[in-house]
C-alpha cells in the first residue's frame, strides 16, 4: 500500500498538495526531444534526471588544457551538469570586432565537458555580474546611446555581434547535435533597469538566441524567489524557471554566524505557487562568498560556507524538492588580468569546494561528495512531495523532521535537522517513522539518536537497494551498486552516534567481515532484519545475506569514490541509468578520476597524496588486470570478490628557484615625469561631451577613461598650462574602481596621492588657483597600448594596463634586456625604487620539475611593515598579470599561477612592476616561489601559447 493512505497523523500536520506529473510544454517538443521537463524533474533522453551542477568559468582558468581536470573533479562529486557564464568584454573589447580563439574559444571547453560526461546551463548573458569587469559589458558599452538592459535600440544594437556569435557556437554543441549544452540562461538576475521591468526585453533576447540555432529550454535565474519571468506570464516568460539565494551573506568576516538570513522553510510552497508546472531550481545557491579588499580573505568564506554549512542548507534544498541545483562557485579561479570586478582583488577562489589551485582537500568538496553521490543513486528522490517541516515528529521540539513522501511507491525521505538552525548543540532522539511495514520507533533496539552540532541528516525508508527494500536507515547512505548476485551499500554518520537501520531480509546469514563482531546488534522481525551500531573510527563491514554493508565514519566515507564504469559499449559519459548502474566503487584517498575497462584490464585514473591502500568493490568479472594511472599494478582478489592494492606515493624531488638570486633586469617606469618625454602620441582629451549617460562632465572636455578607449589598469593624465607665478593649489577629483590610488606630480615633483572607491575611471573635477580657469589646462591621457584596439591577442584586451613596460611588451618573455633605448640597469625589485614612482623588473626563471604529478605552484608575498607598503605591485608570468598585491590594503599575499601559465620543464618569464606612493620608494620585502598539496596525477597539460616580446612599432 502506499504510504499516503497510512500516514494520516503525519499528513495532518503538513498542508497536502495534490501533485499529478505534467507533461512538458508542447512548444518544447517542436523544437527539440532530448529534454524535456514536468513538475517534478528534466527528463533527458526520455530518462528522468536530478541535475546536480556547479559554476565554473573557463575564463577565470585561462589554460584550456585545465578545464578537463576541474570537470573530472566536479563529475566525482557525483554532480552531472555545470553552468557557466560566458563574458562579452573578452570577446567583443572593440565594437563590432568578435574573437573567440585561443583560451577564449569555448569549444575546448565543450569538448571537456563531453569528455567527462557533464552537461552544461551556458548564461551567455549579455549581462553576467559574476564579479567581473564590466559585469560582463564592454568598456565601450559606456558610449552607447540607451538605457542598459532595455529596450533602447541603441543598447539591443550594441550585443548583436556578440551574442549572434557566441549563440550561434552554442547552438552547435546543444544536446539535440551531440553536444553537451543542454540549458540555456537568458540574461541575468534581472529585474529591470532604472526600477523598470521590461518582459519584452528578456523575450528580445530569447527570440535572438532562438533565430540562432538555440533549441534548448531558456531557464531563468531571478534574484530571489520573486516570479519574475515564470512560465506562463506572458512576454519574457521562460521555459522554466528558477531563482537564485545567497542565505549566508557576503560577509566572511565572523565565518561562523549563520544569522544574516532565516533559513527558508517555505521554497516548495513558494515554487508551487509561481510556477507549479516545472520542476524546481535553484540556478545559483551559496557555495563560497566574494570578497573584497581589506577583507578577510577566502579561508574565512571557505570555513563560512563550509562542509557544516552544506549539510544544513543544501539538504535544507533536498527537504524543499529541488530537482535542479547548481552552486555558486564551485571552483572559482582567478581574476587574471584585470577580467574581476575593482572591489575584488586577483584571487577569485570564493572559498568554494575545489580551491584556486584546484586542490580538493577541502572538508566541503568531500562533504559535497556524500551528498551529490546519495542523490545519484536515488532515483525516487525525484518521484516525491515535500511536506512542511514538523517539531512534533522527534519526541523533542529542539528537532524538526522534513518529510518527503513518495509519490507512486513508499519510497520516502526524512530531512532532520535542528529547530533553531544555528544551534550547535548535542542533541538526542528517538523518533516514531512510517513505513510500509507500519509505524515504528526508531531505534527499535534501544538507545537514542544524536544531532551532533550544527549537522543535518537525510534519513531513507522503504529505499529500494536493487529488488531489496531498506525499511529504513538512520545512518545516511552514500552510495550502492548491484554487482551481479550481490550488493554493496556504503553508509556512514558521525563518530560517537548510534546508528540503526532495517533491511527486508529474512533471517539471512550475518556475518561481520571487518570489525569488532560484539559491536554489532542484529534481531530478526518478520520479514526484517534489524542492525544496531555505534560510529567509531574503526569501520565495519557485515555481510547480511548477499548484501555488504561498509559501516563507516564521515571521515573514512571520504576517501570512497563512485566512478562511471567506461566500457568498449559505452556510448558516452553523461549521467544516466546505464551509466550509474555500471559504476564500480573505489576506496582510494584523495581523489578518483575515472574507470575504464578494455579487454581483460581495468583501468584507473586517480590522484594521491600519499601512499594509499586501494580498494575496488564490483570490478567486472572478466576484469584480470589493473593499472593505475598507466602503471600495471598488483593486487590481491579475497573471496568476496574485492580487489586491494597499495598505490605508492613517492614524494617528488625538485628545488624551486631562489626568486632572490634570478638575474633581474629593470628600469623606469615612468618616464612620463621627465620634461623631455614626448607625449605627442598620446590622446588629446578634446572631447567636449561625454557618451556616459549616467553622469555629467564638470569639466571643459571629457576626463572620463572610457571616451577615449582605455578601461583597464594604470591610466596616465598629463595636464599642461602655462604658470603666472600665483599658483598654490592643484585639486583633483578623481574615481578608478573598488580600490585605487592617483599620484601627482608637478613637473618631477611628488605632489601626494588620493584615494578614492568609484566609477567611471578618470578626472572628473579638477581646479587650479592663481587666477586660472579649467580651460587654461590642457590634458593628454593614456591606457593599455591601442585602447580598444589592443596589440596582444592571445592574451586578450584586459590584460594590460597603461605603464610604460606595458605599453612597450617588455612584461612578455624573452624582451630585449640590451636594448640601451629603454636604459636597463641591474637592480632588484627587494632594492626597489628610492622615490614616489614605477620601477618594473624582469628576470628569467627556469623551472624543471617532474612529470606524473600536479603541483600547484604559487607567489608568495610579504605583508612587510606598513611604513614599507606603501605601495602597490603587479605580477607577470610569461606575458600574463597574475598578481596584484596590494600590502596595505590586503587581504591577498599568495598568488597561484597554474600549470599551463608556467613551463614547468623550461623558461618562464617573471615581471614585477612596484608603484610606490610614498616620496621615500619603496620595495619587495620578499618574494617566493611555493608548492600547494602535490599529488601524483594523470593530467596532461599544455603550454598556452604565449607569443614573446617583438618590439612594437607604434609603442610610446
Amino acid at each position: 500500500m502506499r504510504i499516503h493512505n497510512i500516514v494520516n497523523w503525519a499528513i495532518a500536520l503538513m498542508p497536502k498538495v495534490t501533485t499529478a506529473f505534467l507533461p512538458p510544454p508542447a512548444s518544447d517538443a517542436v523544437l527539440q526531444n532530448n529534454i524535456t521537463w514536468d513538475n517534478q524533474s528534466f527528463f533527458i533522453n526520455g530518462e528522468r534526471q536530478l541535475l546536480l551542477s556547479g559554476e565554473f568559468h573557463p575564463w577565470r582558468l585561462p589554460v584550456p588544457s585545465l578545464w578537463l581536470d576541474i570537470f573530472q573533479k566536479i563529475k566525482a562529486l557525483g554532480f552531472s551538469a555545470t553552468s557557466f557564464y560566458v563574458h562579452w568584454a573578452l570577446l567583443e573589447s572593440e565594437p563590432s570586432v568578435y574573437r573567440a580563439d585561443g583560451i577564449f574559444d569555448l569549444v575546448p571547453f565543450f569538448e571537456a565537458a563531453a569528455e567527462a560526461g557533464i552537461y552544461l546551463l551556458v548564461r551567455p548573458g549579455p549581462y553576467i555580474q559574476a564579479e567581473s569587469f564590466g559585469g560582463g559589458f564592454p568598456g565601450w558599452i559606456a558610449r552607447t546611446n540607451g538605457t542598459l538592459r532595455s529596450n533602447d535600440s541603441g543598447f539591443l544594437d550594441s550585443f548583436h555581434t556578440y551574442y549572434s556569435n557566441t549563440t550561434s557556437l552554442i547552438a552547435k554543441y546543444q544536446i539535440s547535435n551531440g553536444g553537451p549544452v543542454i540549458l540555456l540562461q537568458p540574461e541575468n538576475e534581472y529585474t529591470g533597469s532604472n526600477n523598470e521591468f521590461e518582459p519584452s526585453y528578456m523575450q528580445y533576447i530569447m527570440d535572438e538566441a532562438r533565430s540562432n540555432g538555440i533549441v534548448v529550454p531558456f531557464l531563468s535565474n531571478d534574484p530571489g524567489p520573486y516570479g519574475h519571468n515564470a512560465p506562463e506570464s506572458g512576454v519574457g516568460a521562460v521555459d522554466v524557471y528558477g531563482h537564485d539565494y545567497y542565505p549566508l551573506g557576503f560577509s566572511c568576516s565572523n565565518p561562523d554566524n549563520w544569522t544574516s538570513f532565516e533559513l527558508p522553510t517555505d521554497f516548495y510552497q513558494t515554487h508551487e505557487s509561481q510556477s507549479p508546472t516545472t520542476p524546481y531550481s535553484l540556478v545559483e545557491f551559496q557555495g563560497g562568498s566574494m570578497d573584497s579588499w581589506g577583507g578577510p580573505g577566502f579561508d574565512n568564506c571557505a570555513q563560512m560556507v563550509g562542509a557544516e554549512a552544506e549539510r544544513m542548507w543544501y539538504k535544507n534544498n533536498v527537504a524543499a524538492g529541488v530537482s535542479f541545483f547548481s552552486i555558486y562557485m564551485i571552483y572559482g579561479g582567478t581574476n587574471w588580468g584585470n577580467v574581476g570586478y575593482p572591489s575584488g582583488y586577483t584571487s577569485y577562489d570564493y572559498g568554494a569546494a575545489i580551491t584556486e589551485s584546484r586542490t580538493v582537500d577541502r572538508d566541503k568538496y568531500s562533504e559535497l561528495k556524500l551528498l551529490g553521490n546519495f542523490l545519484k543513486v536515488s532515483p525516487t528522490y525525484l518521484d516525491v512531495q515535500p511536506f512542511n517541516s514538523s517539531v512534533t515528529m522527534a519526541i523533542t521540539s529542539d528537532i524538526s523532521v522534513s518529510p518527503l513522501l513518495g509519490l507512486s511507491t513508499n519510497s520516502s525521505f526524512w530531512v532532520v535537522r535542528h529547530t533553531d538552525y544555528t544551534s550547535s548543540d548535542d542533541t538526542s532522539y528517538t523518533m516514531p517513522i512510517q513505513t510500509s511495514n507500519g509505524t515504528v520507533t526508531i531505534p527499535q533496539l534501544g538507545g537514542v539518536l544524536s544531532l551532533l552540532g550544527r549537522d543535518s541528516k537525510i534519513l531513507v525508508t522503504d529505499y529500494p537497494l536493487g529488488n531489496i527494500n531498506l525499511l529504513y536507515s538512520t545512518a545516511e547512505l552514500f552510495t550502492w551498486k548491484q554487482f551481479g548476485d550481490y550488493i554493496v551499500v556504503v553508509l556512514y554518520g558521525e563518530i560517537g552516534e548510534h546508528e540503526e537501520l532495517a533491511i527486508g531480509l529474512s533471517n539471512p546469514d550475518i556475518t561481520v567481515l571487518e570489525g569488532d563482531s560484539s559491536s554489532v546488534q542484529h534481531q530478526y522481525t518478520g520479514n526484517q532484519t534489524i542492525l544496531a551500531w555505534d560510529i567509531t573510527s574503526s569501520r565495519l563491514v557485515v555481510r547480511v545475506g548477499d548484501v555488504y554493508l561498509f559501516l563507516l565514519d564521515r571521515t573514512s566515507a571520504y576517501n570512497f569514490w563512485v566512478p562511471q564504469l567506461i566500457t568498449s559499449e559505452t556510448t558516452h559519459n553523461y549521467t544516466s541509468n546505464a551509466t550509474i548502474a555500471s559504476s564500480i566503487i573505489v576506496n582510494a584517498g584523495y581523489l578518483v578520476r575515472t574507470a575504464r575497462l578494455q579487454g581483460n584490464d581495468l583501468y584507473l585514473e586517480a590522484d594521491f597524496n600519499a601512499t594509499t591502500t586501494v580498494e575496488i568493490f564490483g570490478a567486472p568479472e572478466n576484469a584480470k588486470n589493473l593499472y593505475i594511472n598507466g602503471r600495471g599494478q598488483n593486487f590481491t582478489k579475497d573471496s568476496h570478490g574485492f580487489w586491494s592494492t597499495s598505490a605508492i606515493f613517492e614524494t617528488p624531488q625538485f628545488t624551486l628557484p631562489d626568486l632572490t638570486k634570478l638575474t633581474w633586469h629593470s628600469i623606469d617606469s615612468l618616464p612620463e615625469l621627465q620634461a623631455s618625454y614626448n607625449d605627442s602620441d598620446w590622446v588629446d582629451a578634446s572631447l567636449t561631451f561625454t557618451a556616459n549617460v549616467d553622469y555629467k562632465l564638470s569639466t571643459p572636455t571629457s576626463l572620463f577613461s572610457s571616451d577615449y578607449g582605455y578601461h583597464v589598469g594604470f591610466l596616465l593624465y598629463r595636464g599642461s598650462f602655462t604658470a603666472n607665478g600665483q599658483e598654490t593649489q592643484l585639486n583633483l577629483t578623481t574615481q578608478g574602481g573598488g580600490v585605487f590610488e592617483t599620484a601627482v606630480w608637478i613637473n618631477d615633483t611628488f605632489i601626494g596621492i588620493e584615494e578614492g572607491s568609484r566609477e567611471p575611471r578618470g578626472i572628473l573635477d579638477y581646479s587650479l588657483d592663481g587666477g586660472h580657469s579649467q580651460s587654461d589646462i590642457s590634458w593628454k591621457l593614456t591606457g593599455n597600448l591601442g585602447g580598444e584596439q589592443y596589440v596582444d591577442l592571445t592574451r586578450g584586451p584586459l590584460n594590460e594596463g597603461g605603464l610604460y613596460a606595458e605599453r612597450q611588451g617588455l612584461h612578455l618573455p624573452y624582451p630585449d634586456v640590451n636594448d640601451s633605448t629603454y636604459g636597463w640597469g641591474s637592480s632588484t625589485p627587494f632594492q626597489g625604487i628610492d622615490s614616489a614612482g614605477v620601477g618594473f623588473w624582469t628576470a628569467r626563471l627556469p623551472l624543471d620539475l617532474p612529470s606524473g604529478y600536479d603541483i600547484p605552484l604559487s607567489f608568495q608575498f610579504d605583508q612587510g611593515t606598513l611604513s614599507g607598503a606603501e605601495y602597490c605591485a603587479q605580477l607577470y608570468v610569461n606575458g600574463f598579470q597574475f598578481g596584484k598585491y596590494a600590502p596595505s590594503y590586503g587581504p591577498q599575499t599568495e598568488f597561484p599561477v597554474p600549470q599551463g601559465i608556467l613551463n614547468y620543464n623550461g623558461d618562464n618569464w617573471l615581471a614585477i612592476s612596484v608603484f610606490s606612493y610614498n616620496s621615500s620608494g619603496a620595495s619587495v620585502s620578499s618574494l617566493q616561489l611555493v608548492n600547494n598539496t602535490i599529488a601524483t596525477s594523470p593530467i596532461q597539460v599544455d603550454l598556452t601559447n604565449q607569443p614573446a616580446y617583438t618590439k612594437r612599432a607604434n609603442a610610446y
